[in-house]
């Protein structure tokens, strides 16, 4: 074992420095600052190297991550970045929003012995940038271009991380998507504070750069229909993700002012990248000055009242119906939003909204928690008689995702979804009931991590490929 590594005794966890929250949330840029080399070198140096790395097991794409740590605190980072981006499309994404506490770092071997886990994200985060600064990150460049098409629907994530392996492969690849810039969820749903745009523009031109086509303002079902496409390529990959918001069934939910979680953090995200937003610009969503209630747990929610927290909200509450422990959310994201101002309900869940017009204030029962549901979470129950109430000029629904109607939107109702809505795939070959089409990420898993859409994306490229080279032995058999 290198004298460079297991240093967890004698040198302390150490996370990159956060800006001051008084500081932070007068701009959305991102508050973590970097790493220099000679710390993060140091802290890769605590990685105990263990027998079973369960902070690999427990990542879902099984990056070698103490085998990059040790050539992190070796000095030798291009060699770390080349085994770092061998198993991830975007590391330096992952190392930004990933909810580390919860996967690798959470299940650190140091960690467990009371020493304090390695800060894994933030050197995968820094290994990355240090190549891009390099010029380490270089376009995609096949060893053979192959003739075969595969038409991509979606440009977040999993359609990403899908394109770059099949354009490894060396096949041509078009992306068709229904927003005016790549990114998905990562462009618009996250806010900069997490994760900068420019990060994610960079990763896309690098995909642009290496042959990669973009169409973008793109309806499928409206521009072309899912069989016109089909005809168009060999393979089709869906890989849309899922954007309709789960509602909230109470008095007053149709009042003005009452939003979706990602209609508000939209126009946030399309505001701070210089485009001119009607509905930010007459303040309906802009929280400035307002009294501001987000209902959810979530990362999602966390997004939400963080941004109206920056965008100089008179007041941020957020409502949960479960407690601080059971809280679906990073905590690392709860701690940040305390820290910026936000108050945090805990067991308390909307009854009505009030107001004539708009909404005006919020009722809400108190609740307690009860036997654990399928779920392994104790079940919230309402205490009958306890309801308080909050002023609101501007309430945020933050209650999950759920797929659109597919088969309608794509004017192909033979293509099976499961009861959940989401398209229903061969597990194991990822294909749909329709011969050459494909699916992965959150539209089959439903809402779900971008680590895990990145897998997806990267494990249907194998099944597509796979695919294509029987598609194409059988044509050429015919042929001769």
């Amino acid at each position: 074992m290198s004298e460079k590594m297991l240093k967890f005794v004698g040198i302390k966890k150490e996370t990159p420095s956060k800006i001051d929250a008084k500081e932070r949330v007068s701009n959305f840029h991102e508050i973590y600052k970097e790493f220099i080399e000679n710390k993060a070198s140091e802290q890769a140096s605590r990685c105990s190297q263990c027998g079973t790395p369960f902070c690999q097991v427990h990542c879902p794409l099984h990056n070698n991550i103490p085998d990059w740590l040790k050539l992190t605190a070796e000095g030798r980072l291009e060699e770390a970045y080349r085994l770092s981006s061998s198993t991830n499309s975007m590391p330096e994404v992952c190392g930004s929003i990933c909810p580390q506490d919860r996967l690798c770092e959470g299940n650190c071997v140091i960690e467990q012995s009371g020493h304090g886990t390695v800060t894994i994200g933030a050197i995968e985060k820094y290994i990355t940038n240090t190549a891009w600064e390099h010029g380490w990150v270089e376009t995609i460049n096949p060893k053979k271009e192959l003739s075969e098409t595969v038409g991509i629907i979606g440009a977040g994530p999993a359609g990403l991380a899908a394109a770059e392996q099949l354009r490894q492969k060396g096949y041509q690849v078009t992306i068709y998507d229904r927003y005016d810039r790549a990114g998905g969820l990562l462009i618009y749903g996250i806010p900069n504070f997490k994760l900068e745009k420019s990060i994610v523009e960079r990763r896309s031109k690098l995909y642009q750069d290496s042959g990669i086509k973009f169409v973008q303002n793109f309806e499928v079902g409206t521009h072309s229909t899912l069989e016109e496409l089909k005809e168009k390529h060999d393979a089709i990959l869906i890989a849309t993700g899922v954007y309709k918001a789960r509602e909230i069934d109470v008095p007053g939910q149709h009042l003005k002012n009452v939003f979706p979680a990602m209609k508000f953090l939209t126009a946030s995200n399309k505001k701070g990248l210089g485009d001119k937003v009607p509905e930010f610009d007459d303040g309906t969503l802009n929280a400035e000055g307002k009294n501001v209630i987000v209902i959810g747990g979530g990362d999602t929610a966390m997004d939400c009242v963080r941004t109206a927290i920056r965008q100089k909200a008179k007041s941020v509450s957020c409502l949960y119906r479960r407690d601080k422990k059971n809280m679906p959310g990073s905590a690392r994201e709860v701690l940040n939003a305390e820290e910026e101002g936000v108050k945090f309900i805990w067991l308390s869940s909307p009854k009505e909204f009030i107001g004539k017009d708009k909404v005006e204030k919020v009722i809400y029962d108190k609740m307690r928690l009860g036997e654990p549901d399928s779920s392994g979470r104790q079940s919230p129950k309402i205490i009958e008689g306890a309801t308080e109430e909050l002023p609101a000029d501007l309430v945020i629904k933050s209650l999950g995702f759920d797929p659109e109607e597919i088969p309608t939107l794509f004017s192909e109702p033979k293509l099976e979804v499961s009861k959940w809505g989401t398209i229903k795939i061969d597990l194991k070959t990822m294909r749909t009931n329709i011969r050459g089409v494909f699916a992965a990420g959150d539209i089959v898993r439903g809402a779900s991590l971008v680590v895990w859409a990145i897998r997806d994306g990267r494990d249907v490229a194998k099944e597509i490929d796979h695919y294509l080279k029987v598609k194409r032995q059988q044509t050429e058999t015919e042929a001769a």
